[in-house]
C-alpha cells in the first residue's frame, strides 16, 4: 500500500500506533495539540505539520485519535481541520472513542467531499499499542475498510468491520460496559483477598488460570501490586466512554445498572484528584496511598 499517512493525536497510544507505521515503512505526517509530544516521532521519520489542515494536504489517509467528542469535532470541522483541506479519494479513519452519531456526521460530511470515513475505536491499551495487538472496531463502508486493512494490519491483531458508519462506536461501547464489569470485579477482588489475609500474588495466578480470568486481572492486577498507576488508559478518559454507553443505552430504552454503578465509582475517584491515572486506580477508593495499609 503505497500512501503517505496523516497522524492527528500522537498522545500514550497514539505515538506507539505511529512507531509501527515507520517501522511499516509508511511516511507518516504528524500534527498534536502539544508539539513536543511529537518530538521522538519527528526524530524516528514523521513531518511535523503545524495543523489538522496541513497534515490533510500532503496525506492520502488521515487517522485521529484524541481525548474527547469535543476533540474530534475540533479536529474534522474547525477552521483549520480536516474537511478544511480535504479533497477526493482520501479515507479518514477516527480511532478515538466518540459517539456513534458524530462518527455518522463525519461520514456524512467526508461522502460530500468525495472522501471516504471509518470510525475505529481500539481496545488493547498502552501495551497493545506497543506490541501492535490492538483490537479494532470499525464501522463504515466495505470499500473503505478493505482500503486501510493493510495499515490495521500494522498495529493491530484483530480489526472487523462491524456495519455502517457508527457501528465501529457502538461496539467500542459494548467493549466499555464490559470492560466496566471486570475492572470493578478486579478491584473488589484484590480488597477482599487482602482483607483475607491471602498472598495476592499467588491468588492473582491462580484466578488467571481459572474462569475469573480476563484482560483487566491479566493487565492490571500486578501493575497495583507494584503502585504502578500510570495510565493505559485514563480514567478521565474511562469516564467519557461511560457516560457515553449510558447516553446510548438510554437512547435504545436500556437500562444498565452495573454500568450506572462503574460510573458511579468512577466518578468518586475522579473526584478524588485521579483522572489522570490509569484505571487500575480504582483501588484507591479502597487503599487511597495505591497501596495496602
Amino acid at each position: 500500500m503505497d500512501k503517505t499517512i496523516g497522524f492527528i493525536g500522537t498522545g500514550v497510544m497514539g505515538s506507539s500506533i505511529v512507531r509501527h507505521l515507520l517501522r511499516s515503512g509508511y511516511t507518516v505526517n504528524v500534527y498534536n495539540r502539544t508539539k513536543s509530544k511529537t518530538d521522538d516521532l519527528v526524530r524516528r521519520g514523521a513531518i511535523w505539520w503545524d495543523t489538522p489542515a496541513d497534515v490533510t494536504k500532503h496525506s492520502d489517509v488521515i487517522f485521529t485519535m484524541v481525548g474527547f467528542p469535543s476533540d474530534v469535532e475540533e479536529v474534522y470541522f474547525d477552521e483549520y481541520g480536516i474537511f478544511e483541506a480535504g479533497k477526493n479519494g482520501q479515507v479518514v479513519v477516527d480511532l478515538t472513542t466518540s459517539t456513534p452519531t458524530l462518527a455518522q456526521r463525519i461520514d456524512k460530511e467526508a461522502v460530500s467531499k468525495g472522501m471516504l470515513a471509518l470510525d475505529a475505536p481500539v481496545s488493547g491499551g498502552d501495551l497493545g499499542a506497543q506490541k501492535g495487538t490492538l483490537t479494532v472496531m470499525v464501522g463504515g463502508s466495505q470499500e473503505a475498510h478493505e482500503q486501510i486493512k493493510p495499515l490495521f494490519d500494522t498495529f493491530s491483531s484483530a480489526a472487523e468491520l462491524q456495519g455502517p458508519a457508527g457501528s465501529g462506536q457502538h461496539t467500542k461501547m459494548a467493549n466499555q460496559i464490559m470492560i466496566a464489569g471486570t475492572m470493578t470485579g478486579m478491584t473488589e477482588m484484590l480488597v477482599y483477598a487482602d482483607a483475607a489475609g491471602l498472598d495476592l500474588k499467588k491468588v492473582i495466578h491462580t484466578l488467571n488460570a481459572g474462569a475469573a480470568q480476563n484482560w483487566s486481572l491479566a493487565n492490571y492486577a500486578l501493575r497495583i501490586l507494584k503502585q504502578d498507576y500510570s495510565p493505559g488508559f485514563f480514567v478521565k478518559h474511562f469516564l467519557k466512554d461511560l457516560k457515553i454507553a449510558l447516553d446510548e443505552a438510554e437512547k435504545l430504552s436500556l437500562d444498565l445498572p452495573a454500568t450506572k454503578q462503574a460510573k458511579q465509582l468512577y466518578e468518586q475517584l475522579q473526584e478524588k484528584g485521579h483522572g489522570d491515572d490509569g484505571t487500575q486506580a480504582l483501588i484507591k477508593l479502597w487503599w487511597p496511598e495505591g497501596k495496602r495499609s
